[in-house]
């Protein structure tokens, strides 16, 4: 059966994986509701707190565990118990939380080889392989060899207004200004 009460706070798992979290939730959640003493070595809590602490306890422990600590009515019993069950998870989880950490931060930061290549793919993006070169922004002339002087817009009228002579024709025709 469900519980049909919402939770405070995400059950204890029977893998325990959670466990640290679970521990700090159920001790702030507690000393909130006055019931922190209760799971306290040599406490003298009364017993209307203690079952209102295992009855806050149980409602966030995972089904099967409910069903592993059936018998447990108090609730500094049912925390040393979990606490021997999983208290061994401290050292593995912190260590692997840590080390992710240190990587998870690590990782935020892109290297020169992944700078470099989304650049390339920026631009391969924006004029895909295939297509015709882009013109020169600056045609400059060239020496070959015999020491000729060349024109880089091979036989192309558009260096320095050459090519513009018939659009000085044509405004002059239609009525337009020559530049």
């Amino acid at each position: 059966m469900s519980n049909l009460s919402k939770l405070e706070f995400v059950a204890l798992d029977i893998s325990g994986k959670n466990y640290l979290s679970w521990v700090l939730d159920a001790e702030i959640h507690l000393a909130a509701k006055g019931l922190g003493n209760t799971i306290t070595q040599g406490n003298e809590a009364s017993s209307q707190d203690k079952e209102k602490a295992m009855i806050f306890l149980r409602h966030h422990l995972d089904e099967g565990l409910k069903v592993e600590y059936l018998i447990v009515k108090d609730p500094l019993e049912l925390w040393t118990g979990l606490k021997e069950r999983y208290d061994h998870l401290k050292a593995t989880v912190l260590l692997r939380a840590r080390y992710e950490w240190m990587h998870l931060r690590l990782q935020d930061f892109k290297t020169e080889t992944e700078q470099h290549n989304t650049l390339l793919l920026k631009n391969y993006e924006a004029r895909p392989t295939g297509l015709a070169p882009l013109p020169e922004a600056n045609m400059e002339a060239r020496r070959d060899k015999s020491g000729k002087r060349q024109n880089n817009n091979h036989g192309h009228m558009n260096v320095r207004g050459h090519g513009n002579s018939k659009r000085r024709y044509d405004n002059r025709h239609r009525g337009g200004h020559g530049k």
